[in-house]
């Protein structure tokens, strides 16, 4: 027990006759393999599923979607959140069109050179599209590696980090990635669970030195998470002639290129009229009248959390301008959703459709 890379077989053995149904896995051409794996960061095989399939019909070579809008791009990825993957695919499709001839490239220094490629998606995609002798480390074959040698160190440290990526290099059998790489990733997706793992069904439990020990509820060992900020934010909905102001976001940082409803976050000792009031002032170089309550919306983002009170505003004076935004449109309400949103500002504007 816990001696050679015993466990191997019985992972590819089981994951033979257990592999889950996935659309990118029809075919190895590296851009649909290429697309699956940006989209999985950090989202569930659940929500990714649909997604993907829409995304193949809209965009189905390399080249449809190197001579796509960013504006078509983000409209495909509405709702997949962490927006800066679909402005990276946009580039990296760009590049690989006009400086490798539409060709990917097959190695993984050549892929990590591409936008929004690290290690972990460049080594998945070596090994699954050309079938190279690359070890890959998602969450799932973390997690799968942390019980089966009982890692202690927290498996997002650096020294967890080491150590996870020499395992999975070094049980790799040579020939086998594609299988080796996609049979762990299964294995934590199906049985070696976050929560309660079903380790009654697991093909390598024999092997599992967290289960000899009674530890696999504690593994993998995570670091401590830093209290998570919460900002109240305002928006103004601004109506005028059947149509309304939106506002383009700059290309790139949080929701880049997507288009909102102007406003921002409150500052201490203010109240939320006269935030949105001033933040107006600040993006668009307005007065504004702040009306009734239009709603309240929540989201939870990666590092922080969101309240936002969307207002009807009237505009006092001039024009508004462009200070902070990349473009300002008025828009009717029946073509609100050809504009890219996040979660939030959809909401509101879903609202505005139905409810006027």
């Amino acid at each position: 027990m816990f001696m050679g890379s015993s466990f191997v077989p019985p992972l590819l053995n089981w994951y033979g006759k257990n592999a889950r149904d996935l659309p990118w896995r029809e075919c190895s051409d590296p851009y649909p393999v290429w697309i699956s794996e940006v989209m999985l960061q950090q989202t569930r095989v659940e929500t990714v599923t649909p997604y993907f399939e829409r995304w193949m019909t809209r965009f189905p070579t390399l080249e449809s979607l190197a001579v796509a809008s960013q504006q078509e791009v983000l409209n495909a990825w509405e709702g997949l959140g962490y927006y800066s993957r679909a402005r990276n695919l946009h580039r990296a499709a760009k590049i690989v069109m006009d400086e490798f001839d539409g060709q990917f490239p097959k190695d993984v220094a050549g892929l990590r050179n591409l936008p929004g490629i690290g290690r972990y998606t460049a080594a998945a995609i070596a090994s699954i599209a050309y079938g190279l002798d690359e070890p890959a480390l998602d969450g799932n074959i973390r997690r799968v590696l942390a019980r089966l040698f009982d890692v202690t160190e927290p498996v997002r440290s650096p020294a967890g980090e080491r150590r996870l990526w020499a395992l999975v290099a070094e049980y790799l059998p040579p020939g086998k990635a594609d299988g080796y790489n996609q049979a762990l990733m299964d294995l934590g997706a199906l049985v070696c669970t976050p929560r309660s793992p079903d380790c009654t069904k697991c093909p390598v439990a024999d092997f599992c030195q967290a289960l000899a020990k009674g530890v696999q509820d504690q593994r993998p060992v995570s670091k401590p998470k830093a209290p998570v900020p919460h900002h109240i934010v305002t928006a103004a909905v601004i109506q005028r002639n059947g149509q309304v102001l939106i506002a383009q976001r700059p290309p790139d940082g949080l929701l880049g290129g997507l288009w909102e409803f102007p406003g921002g976050t409150q500052e201490a000792d203010e109240d939320l009229p006269t935030c949105l009031r001033r933040e107006i002032i600040e993006e668009l170089g307005v007065e504004v009248q702040v009306g009734s309550h239009f709603g309240t919306y929540q989201h939870a983002y990666t590092h922080f959390r969101v309240t936002l009170h969307a207002y009807f505003c009237t505009l006092q004076d001039k024009e508004p301008e462009c200070l902070e935004h990349s473009e300002l449109r008025w828009v009717d309400l029946s073509d609100l959703d050809d504009y890219p949103m996040g979660k939030i500002d959809r909401q509101i504007s879903n609202h505005l459709t139905h409810h006027g």
